[in-house]
């Protein structure tokens, strides 16, 4: 299995829970709905990364991207760590693990 799968498949996870931890606390139904499809497509991208499918690692470091640059935008307009901060970290992380994956 290669780490590119292991990173995608965690930063969906930890999308996914984010938005359900988000909307169970404070209600925030756009944090449910955006951390479930960014969740879900990141988990749906690392099961193509270990099915061999060639879209599955491209998929993933996009919505890496994406996710950074949201976050990161969060995180400048409020000033506060979590979640934004942790998410930026996170992302960082997975994107070292996918990009070099991808570009091999």
């Amino acid at each position: 299995m290669s780490i590119g799968f292991f990173a995608a498949l965690a930063y969906g996870i930890l999308a996914l829970v984010g938005g359900i931890l988000a909307y169970s606390r404070v209600k925030s139904f756009p944090s449910l709905i955006s951390g479930s499809i960014s969740g879900l497509l990141l988990i749906a991208a690392a099961i193509a990364v270990r099915a061999g499918q060639p879209w599955g690692l491209p998929l993933a470091a996009a919505l890496v991207a994406a996710l950074i640059v949201v976050f990161a935008v969060r995180w400048f307009k409020t000033r506060k760590f979590m979640p934004a901060g942790m998410m930026i970290i996170a992302g960082i992380l997975a994107a070292i693990a996918i990009v070099p994956e991808l570009l091999s």
